[in-house]
């Protein structure tokens, strides 16, 4: 059975930073930038380039976007 394949985005603009999303992606796909926004802040990104790798791959679980306190964070399923 193959596990569902999922890809998020993050308004990076809305990122306060908190972590919280890097800290309960479960493939370790978010990191937090080295720029800051406009806020002030160093946003969270998703590691694209990590899609090369099958089992790193997001499998839309959403956990990123429920604990985002800014709702920055939208996930989409395939």
């Amino acid at each position: 059975m193959a596990l569902a394949q999922g890809m998020i985005e993050i308004d990076q603009e809305l990122c306060k930073d908190c972590k919280l999303c890097v800290s309960v992606c479960p493939k370790k796909l978010i990191e937090t930038s080295d720029r800051l926004n406009q806020k002030g802040y160093y946003p969270a990104f998703y590691i694209e380039k990590a899609l090369k790798k099958e089992h790193r791959k997001c499998t839309g679980c959403g956990l990123c976007a429920i604990v985002c306190p800014e709702i920055a964070i939208e996930v989409y399923r395939a």
